[in-house]
């Protein structure tokens, strides 16, 4: 006879096989009848002309990056709504044959591979064939054998290799190293053991060994290999017919070869090939490939009711840009030199991070023996920044951190504004007439049940009243400005002061006044 244990586990085994996150969901309820959801959109018709007057001055800042770096060449993007407004190169791919870099020179981006890495495992995990919570151990049977830190320590999950808190030790300088290896050398380093700088979920480092781990499951769960399956789940459905794993089937007057400058000289470097640790940072592509692929994660936002025909599905494309562990960066600064304190974390293959004006941005930089890259998005202000070289480590964020400030200050980008909704914009008016009548009736009507629980009907007239008195007759309302889809704030411009209102609508279906604020304007 089972003992309870052994069935409990017996159908966490049936789920775990059965895909866990995603498999057993019901259909998504939604009827735009009864939505009411207005996504936010850009309002600001001379933001695009704006921008491109910037785009010699965006290029002078890779030129000097270029320079000052000694980089044998560059590659450089700029995207605004999906479109590449900016496309172009400087130097060259080869210093022995003098071809020049274009927006279709191949270059490796090295870890901004992690993304595509992360995409199909979430794809996976979307069909049901995997869970994020499994551990890594039910797909890498080579692990079995692997010594823990701590005898509390949990098993490392497929999200802890994806979010880097697998606890395994940031392996910048070992792991670009690898990138070759055949799958019997990177399953015998695992088999015969590896070191942990700290407990699994305790905290981030940087873990290309755990991207690795992530090709590897990509390979047993998929069938195929991990490149053949991000290449035709991922790269083919985006177009992108011009990025390789494979550094030799790049037309040679294309692809863009590497260099490291020492002691006043360019130096060669080897050329890598992609073996099985090849999730980590293998793939090779050009501006205007790797545009489609940023172009897609820009897409995602704002969320709508648009048709969504893309690789993934665009919620899972936001899931990527949510961090799973934040750190404040107390000291950080703006380009300008300018204290600006930020929060950063690792979501699924790429950085996010939150400046001190608010301002979002997702990120992720690549570096290899003769190679380097980096490209960051501003979801929300619908731009992004792309750019390659074939210098070791040349990642160029200072020049990005530039462009982006030059952006922000000389096209001064404005966000997505969120329009009101229908219930927002019918509050509005009735609130004016509640707040100047109190009528029972259409307090009844527009108010949640706990309103004159919280603060008496009372005492909420006399200190309106009061308010109402030193404002003197009501001129006109200023247009609603939304929060949210339930929340929002309006201005009562009154003879001798103005009004603030500000209101939180209620859960229910019937979405009552749950909060009301009134005060006087500075």
């Amino acid at each position: 006879m089972r003992t309870r244990t052994s069935l409990t586990l017996a159908i966490l085994a049936l789920l775990s096989a059965c895909g866990g996150d995603a498999a057993t969901l019901s259909p998504l309820r939604f009827d735009p009848a009864h939505s009411g959801y207005v996504p936010p959109r850009f309002t600001d018709a001379g933001r695009l002309e704006r921008i491109q007057g910037l785009l010699p001055a965006v290029r002078g800042v890779f030129e000097r990056n270029a320079h000052d770096n000694h980089y044998p060449g560059h590659a450089f993007g700029l995207l605004v709504d999906g479109e590449l407004v900016l496309a172009d190169g400087l130097g060259v791919v080869n210093l022995r044959t003098q071809e020049p870099v274009t927006a279709d020179s191949g270059f490796h981006i090295a870890s901004m591979t992690k993304s595509f890495t992360a995409m199909a495992i979430l794809k996976l995990r979307d069909a049901g064939q995997l869970s994020l919570q499994d551990p890594v151990v039910s797909y890498i049977p080579e692990l079995r054998r692997h010594q823990y830190p701590t005898s509390d320590s949990p098993h490392i999950t497929i999200e802890n290799l994806m979010t880097m808190t697998s606890g395994f030790p940031e392996d910048n300088p070992w792991a670009d190293r690898h990138l070759e290896d055949s799958d019997q050398v990177f399953m015998g380093v695992l088999e015969e053991g590896l070191s942990m700088s700290t407990v699994p979920s305790t905290g981030y480092e940087y873990s290309n060994l755990g991207y690795g781990m992530l090709g590897t499951v990509i390979t047993r769960v998929s069938g195929q290999r991990y490149q053949d399956y991000i290449t035709d789940e991922i790269l083919v459905p985006l177009g992108m017919e011009d990025t390789h794993w494979e550094y030799t089937n790049v037309p040679a007057e294309r692809l863009a070869l590497g260099y490291l400058w020492k002691d006043g000289q360019w130096v060669p470097e080897p050329m890598l090939h992609t073996g099985a640790f090849g999730a980590i940072g293998g793939l090779i592509t050009s501006i205007n490939d790797f545009s489609k692929y940023v172009a897609f994660q820009l897409s995602a936002w704002p969320p709508r009711s648009d048709p969504d025909d893309g690789p993934v599905k665009r919620s899972t494309v936001r899931e990527m840009h949510r961090p799973a562990t934040q750190r404040l960066s107390p000291d950080a600064k703006s380009p300008d030199g300018a204290p600006c304190p930020s929060m950063r974390g690792y979501g699924y293959g790429l950085f996010a991070r939150t400046d001190c004006h608010g301002v979002r941005r997702i990120e992720h930089t690549g570096g290899l023996p003769g190679f380097g890259s980096n490209y960051q998005f501003f979801p929300e202000h619908g731009v992004a920044i792309i750019s390659f070289s074939n210098h070791r480590y040349g990642s160029s964020r200072p020049a990005h951190e530039e462009v982006g400030q030059l952006l922000f200050d000389g096209a001064q980008l404005p966000p997505r504004e969120l329009p009101a909704s229908d219930i927002l914009e019918e509050r509005v008016p009735q609130l004016v007439q509640l707040l100047t009548t109190w009528d029972v009736e259409l307090g009844n009507e527009i108010l949640a049940d706990n309103f004159y629980l919280d603060q008496s009907r009372g005492d909420r007239m006399r200190s309106v009243q009061k308010l109402l008195d030193e404002a003197g007759p009501i001129l006109s309302v200023d247009p609603i400005q939304a929060v949210n889809q339930l929340r929002g704030t309006f201005v009562i411009r009154a003879r001798d002061k103005d009004l603030r209102v500000y209101f939180t609508l209620s859960p229910k279906r019937h979405a009552g006044v749950q909060r009301l604020d009134v005060s006087r304007m500075p």
